[in-house]
């Protein structure tokens, strides 16, 4: 193998993004021609990196892989609060004094009469709140030692994913409708947006022009601003939202949902969806982003695109922005139920085309894709939420899964896979318990770094 460090290739630029796009693009075609029989896993110099074996009492990874574990559920943090539960959604920020700030959600789904709001309750955006965003600081290098962490954002509710803004923000998405009929002090279903740069809690705004649904995750498009979301219900919308000043959420925008083009009847991309097919897309508008309604009917949103031709996907959850598209997973889409990986490439401002990556068609391949991230190099990333053995997974450019990542400590699934600025450490989540006191399964955060520039990552 080359001996040129990762560092370096990033480094590249232009370089780099012209790797990233062939990446995708050689990925796009293969999948379109490969039959289901065809398919094999990736080995060690194929794309994928090797059999994995245990690094550690919590995980097992490729040879030449190494962790170190932090952030877990209940330890004390800086600001003297102990860490939440649930840990979901997150990414990664560069700080100006070179270490890594860390974004996380904590998917805290206990209801408003047994549930603590984290950190300063005057803060809270509603008192009944178990659900917060937590922020840390690493170093992006040697052992990855925490550096500090504290609560940035909380009384939110079921804070799942969320996304990465190109103006030094994390977005994070309430995967709920809840409200006051059930119990809760404020309404639900918003995003909210943390800066990069807080050092303790924010004020808590709703960012209501973008929806109240069941949220899962967002990614913005850099070179438009446009802020794509996803929602997870089992008919559901591909959304995205166009901000009357890019960067500035707060100061509104429209709400539109993805729809086929001349198709008036709503589109079906469950089932019966064929690889690497461009299907032309339109864009229909959401007349009212904040009914009512929502709080009873977590399909109210859905249903106004629905009414006007919008296409219908199944729980679709993560979403990251890479070669100027969207990524995008449908966590039980497909014939077999077992997920699909979508992209949308925008054209223009008014239309675009969206393609099936990948379907699964057994759990040995892929169960369940939830959050997804994109690599520096361009290989894509899908931690599963799927039943029994929880993985973390690469897709390669040929359109071959392999595995990254194995939980052997617990069941519980990966959550909030994303790289570090510089390409050289992923830190992901293992989520644990989203409801209760905390027990055996508790909430835990990884760095794993090593030979990525082996494989696809």
């Amino acid at each position: 193998m080359s001996t040129i460090s990762r560092r370096a290739l990033l480094n590249r630029g232009a370089v780099g993004a012209a790797a990233s796009a062939t990446a995708v693009q050689a990925l796009m075609a293969r999948s379109a021609h490969a039959a289901p029989k065809d398919r094999r896993p990736a080995g060690r110099g194929d794309g994928g990196y090797g059999p994995l074996v245990a690094a550690g009492p919590e995980l097992a990874l490729p040879a030449g892989f190494t962790y170190a574990m932090f952030g877990v559920e209940g330890s004390r943090m800086s600001d003297g609060n102990l860490t939440p539960k649930a840990h979901d959604g997150m990414a990664a920020f560069a700080l100006p004094n070179g270490n890594v700030r860390l974004i996380r959600n904590h998917e805290d789904r206990d209801t408003a009469a047994n549930a603590t709001v984290k950190g300063n309750p005057s803060t809270a955006y509603d008192p009944k709140g178990g659900g917060s965003t937590t922020s840390l600081e690493v170093r992006p290098s040697g052992n990855r030692e925490l550096v500090k962490d504290f609560i940035s954002l909380n009384g939110t509710i079921v804070n799942c994913a969320g996304g990465p803004t190109p103006w030094g923000s994390w977005i994070t998405c309430e995967e709920t409708t809840a409200g006051e009929t059930q119990g809760f002090v404020k309404d639900h279903g918003y995003n909210f947006e943390v800066p990069v740069s807080a050092e303790n809690e924010v004020a808590a705004v709703p960012l209501k022009a973008m929806g109240r649904f069941v949220h899962e995750a967002i990614a913005v498009d850099p070179s438009s601003g446009i802020v794509y979301e996803t929602e997870d219900r089992g008919s559901s919308g591909f959304y995205r939202f166009l901000p009357t000043t890019p960067g500035k959420m707060a100061n509104g925008g429209k709400l539109q949902m993805l729809a086929l083009k001349g198709n008036r009847s709503g589109y079906d991309a469950r089932t019966g969806q064929r690889v690497g097919k461009p299907l032309p897309v339109q864009w229909v508008d959401i007349d009212d982003p904040d009914p009512p309604a929502a709080e009873t009917d977590a399909l109210a949103v859905f249903k106004q695109g629905e009414a006007q031709g919008g296409a219908i996907f199944s729980r679709l959850e993560g979403c990251w922005f890479g070669d100027g598209s969207i990524f995008f997973a449908s966590t039980d889409g497909g014939d077999a139920e077992l997920g699909q990986v979508w992209q949308y490439r925008p054209r223009g401002s008014s239309g675009g085309q969206l393609i099936l990556l990948f379907e699964s068609r057994s759990k040995e391949e892929l169960d369940a894709p939830d959050n997804v991230t994109v690599s520096p190099a361009g290989g894509i990333l899908l931690c599963e939420d799927g039943d029994d053995e929880q993985f973390v997974r690469g897709l390669t450019p040929r359109g071959e899964i392999f595995d990254f990542v194995k939980n052997i400590t617990n069941d519980r699934e990966f959550a909030g896979a994303t790289f570090s600025p510089d390409g050289e450490t992923l830190f992901v989540n293992i989520q644990g318990d989203t409801r209760g006191p905390g027990g055996a399964n508790k909430g835990m955060t990884f760095a794993i770094w090593g030979p990525f520039e082996d494989g696809a990552l």
